[in-house]
């Protein structure tokens, strides 16, 4: 099978369905958190990826402050704002959507979270170090993980020593071997000071996991933003990818 893997939308379709024109037909979709949160479209979102075939969607940690299921006052104060709007401006149908979303997810051979096996919600894995402790955490061979906004591979090579890894340039095919956390990096708002959107493809039969990045109409997003009242920053970051 060929899976979509994704990860942090926030609110953005434009980017959303840039990505999903570019990926094409798959056999399944695996999104790994953060729908909402930063952008201008959280029902259009959530109303999109409702509707891919074969998918399987867990919870983020913007997500999980929409629905009230972490405080508010644990983001900083432009995050809050965005939480806010978001709260007022959501369905009903599509807050019980977040509502029913797991935070772990374990396949066969996958475990899927959002932020790290150890602590699902809020840690980020942005080190070896952090990486290298979290192995002990899942026991598939892959762990699949979003949140930093960064496409990264962690992989073991020698117990008992740190973590090695790997950040892939757009379109870097890599043939997947036990034990490795996978970050496709973020469709909605990357960090990795490349402002194009990120996805991976998995084949789960020949275990390949390939990255890829696409442009999108940033400033459609931006005005769309503005016209919200959503924060200035989180319009300006999409131009630098940071």
């Amino acid at each position: 099978m060929k899976i979509l893997v994704f990860s942090d939308i926030h609110a953005n379709l434009t980017a959303l369905e840039t990505v999903l024109a570019d990926a094409g037909d798959m056999d399944g979709y695996w999104c790994l958190g953060d729908l909402v949160g930063y952008g201008p479209d959280p029902n259009q979102v959530i109303k999109c990826v409702r509707q891919l075939p074969n998918l399987v969607c867990i919870l983020g940690n913007h997500d999980a402050a929409t629905i009230k299921k972490i405080e508010i006052e644990a983001f900083n104060e432009e995050a809050q704002q965005t939480i806010s709007w978001t709260q007022k401006t959501i369905s009903k149908e599509n807050m019980d959507f977040l509502k029913s979303l797991p935070a772990i997810i374990e396949t066969e051979n996958f475990t899927l979270t959002h932020g790290s096996p150890r602590h699902p919600i809020w840690e980020y894995i942005l080190d070896t170090r952090t990486a290298t402790q979290n192995f002990d955490y899942f026991d598939n061979p892959f762990c699949l993980i979003g949140h930093t906004h960064i496409p990264v591979i962690y992989f073991l090579s020698d117990e008992g020593s740190l973590a090695n890894l790997i950040l892939p340039n757009s379109h870097t095919k890599v043939t997947l071997s036990p034990r490795s956390i996978l970050n496709p990096g973020s469709i909605g708002q990357p960090r990795d000071h490349d402002p194009r959107a990120a996805y991976a493809i998995l084949d789960t039969e020949e275990l390949l996991f390939e990255f890829h990045r696409v442009p999108y109409d940033i400033p459609s997003v931006q005005k769309r933003m503005e016209k919200a009242g959503l924060p200035q920053r989180h319009a300006q970051r999409l131009e630098f990818g940071w």
